[in-house]
């Protein structure tokens, strides 16, 4: 059996980069660099043999929409992470508006199918904006409008690192001063609530590479050997992805992506801090390249 083939943490394919994708796909295979050394290139195979499904991590997959019949014509198996989120362009500065990616959710429910539409209402920032009872307001009106289309929500809180200092940073510039250490009666009233609604919504709720499970929140896999099983009838084997952090719980995939060439200017991404790079590296990208960002 083939690998599962993530695209992909590193970066929004469906969003920005559909059309090298489908390239790669009808070429049947790609390459892609070693995060932490570059010049460490590896050819992935991307042929309907080899790969067991595709996950796509996406804020917008409308510029993909258009080619899944080419993927179901050559029988690929796949599914999507749908992060949808309620911060509007403040924070993240260049991704549709929210009904429209509303509807574009439900629209790819309608087509694929409730279960391979998987809702990530994350990472939740708790700041002087943001705080509990906004989150709850606005995770409710989101869960309305999806129930139906999804049956499974994916949430955590934001977290912070280095190099992500300089998005949250201008977060406070903009009155988004963060809440790095939320205390248990917050998260209780926060995740407790956000259970409730999803249950109410008929969703399922997880959490990814959080403990939660003392709110109410199942502790979850993004990409899980148990739901490619009942969609797929894929008996994959449950072994943890050891190449993610130490919380995750993900089974093991291979990712396509490339850091920092991500234009979506989400201040508190992780995966691209740069996004002037990141602008330059996507109109670089050419379909016909084997590689997301050409040397």
């Amino acid at each position: 059996m083939g690998a599962i083939i993530s695209a992909s943490r590193r970066t929004d394919i469906p969003a920005w980069y559909a059309d090298w994708f489908i390239a790669r796909v009808e070429e049947g295979f790609c390459d892609v660099p070693h995060p932490r050394a570059p010049g460490r290139v590896s050819r992935v195979p991307l042929t309907p043999e080899e790969v067991a499904a595709f996950v796509f991590w996406t804020k917008n997959p409308a510029p993909l929409e258009p080619h899944l019949a080419r993927l179901d014509g050559r029988g690929y198996r796949y599914l999507f992470l749908y992060t949808l989120n309620a911060y509007g362009r403040e924070i993240e500065r260049a991704i549709p508006d929210r009904a429209g990616r509303i509807a574009s959710f439900r629209r790819l429910a309608a087509r694929v199918g409730a279960e391979r539409v998987v809702w990530r209402y994350d990472p939740i920032l708790l700041s002087a904006r943001t705080g509990v009872d906004w989150h709850l307001v606005q995770f409710s009106a989101l869960a309305r409008a999806l129930a139906g289309s999804t049956g499974r929500v994916i949430v955590s809180l934001v977290d912070f690192y280095r190099k992500t200092e300089p998005g949250f940073r201008e977060m406070e510039r903009r009155g988004f001063q963060a809440e790095r250490t939320p205390g248990e009666g917050e998260l209780g009233a926060l995740f407790g609530g956000m259970a409730a609604t999803a249950r109410a919504c008929g969703m399922e709720i997880q959490s990814c590479a959080e403990p939660l499970e003392r709110f109410g929140v199942g502790a979850g896999k993004c990409i899980d050997d148990a739901l490619f099983r009942r969609v797929f009838g894929l008996n994959l084997g449950p072994a943890r992805d050891r190449g993610q952090r130490a919380a995750c719980r993900c089974i093991s995939s291979r990712d396509i992506g490339v850091y920092g060439t991500c234009p979506g200017g989400c201040l508190y991404c992780y995966a691209t801090t740069d996004q002037e790079k990141a602008r330059t590296a996507a109109a670089r990208c050419a379909p016909a390249s084997p590689a997301l960002i050409r040397s």
